[in-house]
């Protein structure tokens, strides 16, 4: 039997509790998934004992320096109160150990905001990175040497894995779980803990039919909803006007100025965001088209094509799981 990976989870008082029980979960499932303790996963702060999050719940934590950095395999620095983060960044002990380990660690990087903390550590200059929504601009703005993509669940950049906001460092570590043990145990984890998909890195923070819902209000949230669970179906304005009791022309008028798009981009936006899901988990395109309003494949291509700048097949081989 080979030893165990050694993963850290980075923590402090202020932590975001989901960004430490998350990641942790999901490799102790996967030692369940493969029937050995593959992993070892140590939650470790500055001088150890108990950490509080945010959310009032304690978490016992290891002190650092009982951890060589060469033995770290996985280093995380998870999120939370960003002025704690930052002070536990700006800690000497705390930059020597973590700047030792992210340089012989086979993977580093953070969750959520601690992003904010790798940045101020210098770890991210000439790299493509993510974070949560609320810290994106503040993290672009402190290292213009980085990349920041706003929009990424989560990004792999060489030996730097960072993720969005809160339950995307579980996406995050289901990838790095299928890196180590494969698509059948990790797909596995993610049946265990009950989500309702796995998540592919490329997928916006956002949904187009969540962002929509929460900018349009009544009565257009609603029948966004509906319209994602019948795509397939005629959604053309009359159809659609028809739902909310609205003339078509009044329809448009209002649709446009709640949602941003026209009732038909929008529409179209549904269909190809749907497509794109449906792509990366293999899913027939012939099928892809039916299920999500296209009249035939190469529709549904020419649309692709003219919204992404790829073709559907490109994608799927850049994105498949």
């Amino acid at each position: 039997m080979t030893d165990s990976l050694h993963i850290a989870l980075l923590a402090f008082d202020g932590v975001q509790i989901l960004d430490v029980s998350g990641p942790a979960a999901v490799f102790a499932a996967a030692n369940d998934a493969c029937g050995r303790a593959f992993y070892r996963v140590h939650i470790l702060s500055a001088a150890g004992g108990a950490v509080r999050s945010s959310s009032a719940v304690s978490v016992a934590s290891a002190a650092l320096a009982g951890l060589a950095p060469a033995a770290v395999h996985t280093l995380l620095i998870v999120g939370g109160e960003q002025a704690a983060l930052l002070r536990m960044a700006a800690e000497p002990a705390v930059r020597l150990w973590v700047r030792d380990c992210a340089a012989t660690a086979r993977r580093y990087g953070s969750v959520c905001s601690g992003a904010l903390a790798l940045g101020a550590l210098g770890l991210i200059d000439g790299k493509r990175v993510a974070t949560h929504w609320d810290s994106c601009d503040t993290l672009a703005r402190n290292n213009p040497g980085a990349r920041v993509d706003a929009d990424a669940l989560y990004i792999e950049d060489g030996r730097l894995w960072t993720s969005a906001g809160v339950t995307t460092g579980i996406d995050m570590c289901l990838a790095m779980v299928e890196r180590d043990l494969g698509a059948a145990v990790s797909d596995a984890i993610a049946a265990r803990l009950v989500l309702y998909a796995r998540r592919p890195g490329h997928q916006s923070q956002f949904s187009p039919m969540l962002h929509a819902q929460a900018r349009a209000g009544a009565p257009f949230a609603a029948l966004i909803g509906w319209m994602k669970e019948h795509l397939a179906e005629q959604l053309d304005v009359p159809a659609l006007a028809a739902r909310v009791a609205m003339s078509a022309r009044s329809f448009h008028r209002k649709f446009s100025a709640a949602v941003g798009e026209t009732p038909a981009r929008f529409v179209e936006t549904l269909r190809l965001d749907q497509a794109r899901q449906l792509l990366a988990a293999r899913v027939a395109l012939k099928d892809i088209a039916a299920r999500t309003g296209f009249a035939t494949p190469a529709q549904l291509s020419k649309a692709f094509e003219r919204r992404f700048g790829v073709t559907p097949m490109l994608f799927r081989a850049t994105h498949a799981r």
